[in-house]
């Protein structure tokens, strides 16, 4: 059985990364007040090397961009802070017999840096970033190329687990695989498609995969 999972805000605790790396960018920086909002908003949803071009300008700094770039990388590799329950799951997946595979939007360097300091790299048969395979999610060819990453077609069906409901849920339901939404406190809004199960996070998501596959 595949199943593939999202990365930031399900796996990882990206929003809590994030604020523990601005924060101590803007106090090494001596940057003033709002600097970490700036950061903030430009980088929540996605980094990329070009928004630190923004950055630099918009915080007055000196650094050439692609320092600034390899900077947050490093940091936020180490700031990467597994949800509680996420290495135990997917121990117990691979113990089970199922092919696991990661399905992330985001660019190669930064998200492959996540996964090696959360140390969850190993648990994965297959890696499947937007920048490397040139397809992003909600796009079905993402899907299709994380699956073949796992060494399956996406044709065998399997789960995607995930906290975007756009991204993640239509789109893995529109290529044909089962659901599970991470709704980390939040309510499920009508959509054009329903994730399978809602769950509170990825542990209970995992737990719930297991039980049906019995």
């Amino acid at each position: 059985m595949l199943a593939l999972f999202d990365l930031d805000n399900t796996l990882i605790d990206r929003r809590r990364g994030l604020e523990d790396w601005a924060r101590g960018f803007v106090r090494s920086r001596r940057l003033g007040r709002g600097a970490e909002s700036v950061i903030y908003e430009r980088l929540q949803a996605r980094a990329y090397p070009a928004d630190f071009i923004h950055l630099r300008e918009a915080l007055g700094l000196s650094d050439d961009p692609d320092d600034l770039w390899h900077e947050y990388v490093d940091g936020i590799a180490r700031s990467a802070h597994c949800f509680p329950g996420a290495r135990e799951g997917l121990e117990a997946l691979r113990g089970d017999g199922w092919t696991l595979g990661i399905a992330t939007n985001g660019a190669g360097d930064i998200q492959r840096a996540k996964l090696a300091a959360a140390g969850l790299t190993g648990y994965f048969d297959g890696i499947c970033v937007s920048e490397e395979v040139g397809a992003r999610k909600p796009g079905r060819e993402h899907f299709e190329a994380a699956a073949a990453l796992c060494g399956l077609r996406l044709s065998v069906g399997g789960w995607m687990v995930g906290d975007n409901p756009e991204t993640d849920i239509e789109g893995a339901g529109e290529a044909g695989l089962r659901t599970a939404w991470v709704a980390n406190g939040r309510i499920w809004a009508d959509g054009p498609r329903e994730p399978g199960i809602v769950v509170s996070g990825v542990a209970e998501a995992i737990a719930a995969m297991r039980q049906v596959a019995v």
